[in-house]
């Protein structure tokens, strides 16, 4: 999962950021909403965390733009503002879920994880491929109902792909999911982990498609 955090305070956001990190959810910290909104066009966020004191623009004004030119990224509102007219406005603008600050951090990525089961459709926390299973929650993924060792890349580029069947997912980002905004990776990191993915799941479950990424093959129940 790749989401945006959008944080005035410095320790908050540094603090959600390595935390959710730690977590297995990439996450990328920007502290204002000119921050966000490059942010978001740049990049292809799966959820956002948008706190409402910003310094240059009130979050729920960001929040209704968003809505009103058609963005539909899951947002969940993280707040100081605990009162229940703060919460119904925030829903009733556009945001998927909401809460206050102080926050458990577990519960948080809970949080994330449901907003994208349901962006997905998905009934589950588990995402299916013929026999290929993932669980986002405990990171665990079976082939054939037996558990695979696989790194923390390689379970988000398997993750990336699994949320997008069918479609085909550009290096650039599979790159954003792995390595965020960090500089100086190397331009061939993301086929080295797609290169150790087919080696442990089997040829067949990704496909190239030249010049442009890569998507998950048919269901395959061979293995």
């Amino acid at each position: 999962m790749y989401v945006l955090i959008v944080e005035d305070d410095a320790l908050m956001g540094e603090g959600i950021q390595t935390g959710l990190n730690a977590l297995g959810i990439q996450a990328e910290w920007v502290m204002n909403a000119g921050g966000a909104e490059t942010a978001m066009s740049t990049a292809s966020f799966d959820a956002v965390i948008l706190d409402l004191g910003l310094p240059d623009e009130d979050g729920m004004q960001l929040l209704n733009r968003w809505r009103e030119r058609g963005d539909n990224v899951p947002v969940l509102i993280l707040t100081a503002r605990d009162a229940v007219p703060d919460r119904v406005s925030g829903l009733q603008a556009g945001a998927d879920d909401y809460m206050s600050k102080p926050f458990d951090l577990t519960e948080l990525a809970a949080r994330l994880h449901s907003l994208s089961r349901r962006a997905a459709g998905r009934a589950t926390q588990a995402i299916q491929h013929g026999s290929l299973q993932f669980d986002p929650s405990t990171l665990q993924v079976t082939l054939n109902n037996k558990t695979l060792t696989l790194s923390r890349r390689e379970i988000t580029v398997l993750e990336t792909l699994l949320q997008q069947p069918g479609r085909v997912v550009t290096a650039a980002q599979l790159q954003d999911r792995l390595y965020g905004w960090a500089e100086g990776i190397e331009s061939n990191a993301v086929a080295v982990h797609i290169h150790n993915l087919r080696r442990k799941l089997g040829d067949d479950w990704i496909e190239t498609v030249r010049g442009v990424g890569y998507r998950l093959g048919a269901v395959n129940e061979s293995g």
